[in-house]
């Protein structure tokens, strides 16, 4: 989806514009994840530069690795983005789009660590920790 798309918080205190293209979603089991989500992430990611935040200030950042760190929202709790320390782009939440219709799933990954309560019935690549295009922590 290559277009300008803006999304949202829950509760609208953090505001984002994206102006780039967007990468297909990836459906991220692994455990830290289900952890924060309750379920699995379904994410898209763009170049940095590309994404434009208002309400940073509601933004609270989680190191949930050496490797990356989270961003939620201080005053709803959404999740919001991922973001690996050493690459050029963010992962944001597909669901925070206001109007997402151009996004298409694209893999499912971690599914060894995926919940035993909900099957993977689409039809999407699956890889055992990650895809050749998505950067992930060492363990």
């Amino acid at each position: 989806m290559d277009k300008s798309n803006k999304g949202s918080c829950l509760c609208g205190a953090v505001r984002f514009t994206t102006t780039g293209l967007l990468r297909g979603v990836v459906y991220c089991h692994c455990s830290q994840c289900r952890k924060q989500s309750g379920h699995f992430y379904a994410a898209t990611s763009v170049a940095d530069g590309e994404l434009e935040v208002q309400g940073s200030e509601h933004i609270t950042w989680y190191a949930a690795s050496d490797f990356a760190r989270r961003g939620f929202c201080s005053r709803c709790g959404s999740l919001l983005f991922w973001k690996a320390h050493s690459e050029p782009d963010i992962s944001i939440m597909a669901g925070l789009f206001d109007a997402a219709d151009g996004l298409v799933g694209s893999c499912h990954i971690f599914v060894g660590q995926k919940a035993g309560y909900y099957e993977i019935n689409d039809g999407l690549p699956r890889y055992e920790r990650s895809s050749p295009e998505v950067a992930v922590a060492a363990d």
